[in-house]
């Protein structure tokens, strides 16, 4: 692969490399989940400095070398400043790039999932959500878009509420999501069923999990 390439994406986390360099992991528009290197992004004085930040979105430019990206630009849209003020809409947040981190794929078609992405992180920041609804639907969500719901779980006896709420979450359009809240009832019941995706859908412990569910 060689010549510039322009992604559209967020930066999913970023690692240092040497003395001033970055590694950066992004999920785009195009080309599903992708790793690149930012040269001298640690500087003081480098325009890659803020944008290399794990939540940045926008459109990234990347030389395009044979065995790796290279990112050479970026136009950051939205820096999500509201997480950065807020600790626990930070940690929620840093689960969600770490589950999307686990889904995705290079060259996949991730075009859903990074819509949910970044809309949950919107969601994290309205005043009117909790941050428990706004999990549970992203878990939930996330493994409808994969393909991966089985559906309620068996043997339970589920509020007519809570069906009601996974079927809307299941079949509506990501912009239309985030546009209600519950009982407490139902959202415990929410978190049963999210906990229940997780399960079937995620092999291995996620250390962002750990933190927030130790809030």
């Amino acid at each position: 692969m060689q010549g510039v390439t322009e992604l559209t994406g967020m930066v999913l986390k970023a690692e240092p490399i040497g003395d001033y360099d970055r590694r950066v992991v992004l999920l785009t528009k195009e080309r599903g989940k992708i790793a690149a290197f930012a040269r001298g992004a640690r500087k003081p004085s480098s325009k890659l400095l803020a944008a290399t930040n794990p939540f940045c979105f926008g459109t990234f430019k990347f030389y395009e070398g044979r065995t790796s990206y290279n990112l050479m630009e970026a136009d950051i849209s939205n820096y999500f400043e509201g997480l950065r003020e807020d600790y626990e809409s930070a940690f929620y947040g840093m689960y969600f790039l770490e589950v999307m981190d686990y889904y995705t794929r290079e060259n996949n078609d991730e075009k859903e999932l990074l819509k949910l992405l970044y809309q949950s992180l919107r969601a994290l920041m309205h005043e009117g959500l909790s941050h428990l609804l706004v999990r549970y639907i992203f878990e939930i969500k996330a493994v409808v878009i994969n393909g991966e719901f089985a559906g309620m779980p068996e043997g339970e006896k589920w509020e007519e509420s809570t069906r009601y709420a996974v079927s809307y979450i299941a079949a509506s359009g990501i912009e239309k999501l985030y546009t209600f809240t519950v009982t407490p009832q139902v959202l415990a019941q929410l978190g049963e069923i999210a906990s229940d995706c997780r399960a079937r859908s995620i092999d291995r412990p996620l250390k962002s999990l750990e933190i927030v569910e130790n809030m």
